[in-house]
């Protein structure tokens, strides 16, 4: 294995390809899953609880991991109970009740794509069934949600994994390695951000011509939200509403803080401070569409996050991570390292002091920082990037499938995604209380 340290990335600057392999990591494209040989009595099977946009991409993903397959279906609307017939074969069950699929004991695990307010009891349940757990982000809707979640996770023996795929993904990989190289220097701020510029970016997502109170089971669906008349768009759109999401902060700043904490080996955030509003989507939501986050981590470096709903702007996501010996940025395109190394001469300013005075500081300065011998900046750019069709999203099921058979920790356990999630949500809290709130990311607790 290649340990990457500064001399190494200074040797290997602008001498390595695009797309090159973490040392020890091969790459996979998602084109082209690897061959592995699964025994006929080895075979994973799965259900999917929740069959949305979200829920249906991750079941697709997870079963083109060797050895999965997918036998049942829950979801609330009949469309998609019927979809998933069309996708997976009329073979497979779909049902409205979660706790039909849960029943079945040849089912070894579940993905859980429900809104955000199910997202607790569904994993518990499933848990409590015997069944491993695939729980899309964020883990928790509500901070009570995740002392419930990692203590049935306990209890049980069961695995919980979030899916924040970033935790599996190899560029993520590569910042990590080459962050705690040293490369970039002492990390000082992070800034993050997830900018989108259309409608069905902001969660206007295409509501069927046929929902109904028929075709649709609301009083189930709501489960421990306000018992209102039958919306559908709240049914449909439910990521605009608080009663059943977690806004931006829920949707997109829990993937850049799992990137962050995966990245810099921390548990979070001390406290933070944020601000947002509904500038653009004022369609009866009540998430706000644009919103800015500040972070301060005890390990001395800072985050800004924000997030941009507001129609006109560039779409796109990005972190740059900066040091006090560089930068690392992470794009569409990969990762970027850009290594300047501070200089050890600081330099002096004398024009405005007297002549004399002058001769006698530039004398003195060039006695302690001989002319030539003073280091020189020596910056060196590298960049990483991922093969075409690589997905991590891929990664993250795999991953997940091979603890479900080694019964090994995950790469993103219930601990792990209650912390990103609970970091992410102070951002909501921040901006209902109008002030800092802080945390102890340790604990997983409020501190005010």
């Amino acid at each position: 294995m290649v340990i990457w340290n500064r001399r190494n990335f200074l040797r290997a600057a602008g001498a390595v390809s695009a797309a090159t392999a973490l040392p020890g990591i091969p790459l996979l494209s998602a084109e082209e899953p690897e061959a592995t040989n699964i025994a006929a009595n080895d075979h994973i099977q799965i259900a999917l609880i929740g069959a949305g946009w979200q829920g249906s991409g991750d079941a697709s993903v997870a079963i083109r991991v060797p050895g999965v397959k997918i036998v049942a279906v829950a979801d609330c609307y009949d469309g998609r109970l019927a979809r998933a017939r069309e996708v997976w074969g009329s073979d497979i069950q779909t049902t409205r009740d979660y706790n039909e699929i849960l029943a079945r004991k040849d089912i070894d695990a579940v993905i859980i794509g429900t809104p955000d307010h199910w997202h607790k009891q569904a994993s518990i349940d499933a848990m409590k069934a015997g069944k491993d757990v695939y729980c899309e982000k964020p883990m928790i809707h509500l901070y009570d949600d995740g002392p419930a979640m990692i203590e049935a996770s306990r209890q049980t023996n069961k695995i919980l994994q979030v899916g924040s795929q970033r935790v599996s993904n190899i560029v993520y990989a590569k910042a990590k390695e080459v962050l705690a190289s040293g490369a970039i220097g002492k990390l000082n701020m992070v800034t993050a951000y997830w900018d989108r510029n259309s409608s069905l970016g902001a969660w206007n997502y295409t509501v069927p011509p046929d929902a109904s109170t028929t075709t649709c089971d609301w009083p189930r669906w709501l489960g421990t939200a306000p018992k209102i008349s039958f919306n559908a768009e709240h049914f449909f759109q439910w990521r605009k509403w608080k009663a059943y999401g977690s806004g931006v902060a829920g949707d997109l700043f829990v993937h850049l803080f799992s990137g962050i904490h995966y990245i810099t080996g921390s548990n979070g955030p001390t406290r933070a401070m944020a601000t947002g509003a509904i500038r653009y989507w004022k369609d009866g939501r009540d998430a706000n569409d644009v919103v800015l986050g500040l972070f301060d981590y005890r390990e001395g470096f800072n985050v800004s996050l924000h997030v941009n709903f507001v129609d006109g702007g560039e779409e796109g996501e990005g972190f740059t991570f900066a040091g006090d010996e560089g930068t690392m940025t992470i794009g569409g395109d990969g990762l970027t390292i850009n290594h300047v190394p501070r200089q050890t001469a600081p330099g002096y300013m004398v024009g405005t002091f007297p002549q004399a005075m002058q001769k006698e500081i530039i004398a003195a300065y060039d006695e302690k920082y001989p002319p030539g011998v003073a280091q020189q900046s020596l910056a060196a750019t590298e960049k990483f990037s991922p093969p075409k069709g690589y997905s991590d999203s891929y990664d993250h099921f795999k991953n997940f499938f091979a603890s479900v058979r080694s019964r090994q920790p995950v790469v993103e356990d219930a601990t792990f995604g209650y912390r990103a999630a609970g970091a992410a949500l102070l951002s909501n809290l921040s901006i209902e209380r109008g002030q800092i709130v802080h945390w102890d990311p340790d604990n997983m607790k409020l501190l005010s």
